[in-house]
This record gives structure tokens, sequence and C-alpha cells, in this order.
């Protein structure tokens, strides 16, 4: 079977890889489509050589079918469509109140273990959620980061009727704002990149310049923080209304500024999001086979797995891509 390894420092070849056979609890499935996400670039730029083992197949937002089932698994047919949650939680103890998709131990499938870039995958049977028949696998390879903008939805605790802004048009930043929309609010798109604030102008969202801060004040009941940006984490409580909520989606991994009086005055909640758990999961697949959201949209391109070195090499030096998904069977 054909697989692509990362071999770090931002190094990716194209191989064979023996089909595992699956052992008890676990499943063998036939990939068909894997998007590239943010953090399989993070690793293509080597920015987490020091998490990732090498040689490593690599990717989780994923579709495919089962293949073979191991002793004791009920519940799965071969033949039958899937997406897998690539969250290993058998690392949970009692200390972790039972939040197990944020977990101490938490091992990410496709990071820390190997992953769905590659035509055949061996997971564990937990990490399954059944796909309804007829459902474009296309589009299901986007359930997993759906379904992260769906837990940070959830985190908001967003009403129909409420305005929510959302800082940053990258492929979380859209979903969370389609997402949004979804649950009956007013969505606005606060982005800097002029092709960006277009793409969102033409999934009909209302955009924000986040330059001019001081005409976006204290709009919002909800403000989602997806860009990563330190203006945006300074920005972030001016934008919300009274008593809003604040929901940090990036990933910042040093110390940013915020502007602590905002949530003093405003009496504003500063709330996390992380991943996402089964409901998430449950939400996303219902989306998905709904057909209400443009999710076709949001793809730019499909490529074969063969490519996808090159691929990497593109994306490295930038492209206008929102959402590159690789067929894992051409």
């Amino acid at each position: 079977m054909t697989a692509v390894y990362y071999q770090g420092e931002g190094s990716f070849t194209l191989g064979d890889c023996a089909v595992q056979a699956p052992e008890a609890g676990e499943v063998r499935l036939d990939v068909a489509y894997c998007g590239i996400c943010g953090t399989d670039l993070h690793i293509a730029h080597g920015a987490m050589d020091k998490r990732v083992p090498t040689p490593q197949v690599i990717g989780h937002e994923m579709s495919g079918v089962v293949a073979e089932l191991g002793a004791g698994v009920d519940g799965f047919r071969v033949g039958e469509p899937v997406v897998v949650r690539p969250l290993d939680t058998r690392g949970e103890t009692p200390a972790d109140k039972g939040f197990s998709h944020i977990s101490a131990g938490l091992k990410f499938i496709g990071i820390d273990a190997p992953g769905a870039f590659q035509r055949s995958w061996t997971v564990p049977a937990f990490t399954l959620h059944h796909l309804p028949d007829g459902v474009d696998l296309r589009l299901a390879a986007l359930v997993e980061p759906l379904a992260v903008a769906c837990h940070d939805v959830r985190r908001a605790e967003l009403a129909a009727g409420e305005t929510a802004v959302v800082i940053g048009a990258g492929p979380i930043g859209l979903l969370v704002a389609l997402v949004a929309r979804a649950e009956g609010a007013r969505v606005l798109v606060s982005e800097v990149n002029p092709a960006r604030v277009q793409f969102a102008a033409d999934l009909g969202f209302e955009t924000l310049d986040p330059s001019a801060v001081d005409a976006a004040e204290r709009i919002a009941e909800v403000v989602f923080e997806v860009s990563g940006a330190p203006a945006a984490a300074l920005s972030m409580t001016q934008m919300a209304s009274v008593r809003g909520r604040i929901v940090v989606v990036a990933i910042y991994p040093e110390a940013q500024p915020v502007r602590l009086f905002d949530l003093f005055w405003k009496e504003l909640q500063l709330r996390g999001a992380r991943v996402y758990e089964p409901a998430d999961y449950a939400r996303a697949i219902e989306l998905v086979a709904a057909g209400t959201l443009p999710l076709d949209k949001l793809i730019s391109r499909v490529e074969p797995l063969e490519r996808l070195p090159s691929v990497f090499e593109e994306l490295a030096k930038g492209t206008s891509d929102i959402k590159v998904i690789v067929d894992c069977r051409a």
C-alpha cells in the first residue's frame, strides 16, 4: 500500500506501507480522502519535530470505509463509510474530570501516532463514527475540522439572534462562521487578507476591517478569536458587548497581552476551546449529511496521494488555497 512519510526537517517522501491487520478492538480502514490542516503545515515546516516521531505518516482529517474488523469489534460492518475522531484517550485519569478530549495523557492520532495519508489505516474502534449511506466522502473529509467549529460554537453557548464576530477567515474561522450562522446568529468576519475578505464576502458574510476596531467595539455577544495574531488578542475584548463571551480558538504558544480591563469593565467571559467531543462529531456529521452548508466551496483542489510531497512544497511557498483534500485512493 502507498503512504507518505514525514522524515523530519520539513521533508516528505512517498513510500510503501504494509497492510496492518487489526488486533482486538481495532479496525482497518481503506482511506478515501484526507484533508491537509494547519497542524500538518506546522509539521511540514519542521515546527513540531520534537513531538512527531520519524518516519511518520501524518494526517487526520479523513473519510473512508471499513475494510477489516479486529476481534471483539461490534457495531461496524465491512464496507461501511466512517470517519475517525483522532483522539486516543486511553491515558485519561480521574484528575482529568471526565474531559477525555483534553486529558493530560491524550495522544493525537496522526501526530503522536501514524495518521491517514496512506491507503490503508488501522485505528482503535472507539475512534470511529458512522457516516450515513450516500454521504459524499470528499465532503466527509471535512467532518474533523467542522467538528472543531461545532465545539467552538457550543463552548460559546451561542443563541439564535445573537451577533458573533469571527476573527480570522482561514479554514477553521470560516467553518466557525458557517456553524454560527447555521445556529441562527448574525455573523461578521474580521480579516486582514484581501483575498480571504473577499472569500468570506462571497459566502455571504459581513466583513470587518480589524484596523478599524473603534467601529466594531461592543457589538458582539460572542467573539471567536481564530487568527492567532497578537493584535487580535488585544482587539477581541473591544469587540465584545457587555457580558459578552470570548472563545479563544487559536493556539498561542507564547504569552500575549490582553486587555484585562475590558474583562472587568464589561464583565466579559473568556473561554478556551480545544479540539472536540463526540457530540461535536455527531453535529458535524449531521451538518455534512444535511447538505445545508456550502462546504464544497471551501475545497480549493483535490490532489492524488502521490503528489502530497509536492503539495506540501507548494503550500510552504504560500498559496490562496483554503482547503486542499488528498485523494488517498488515486
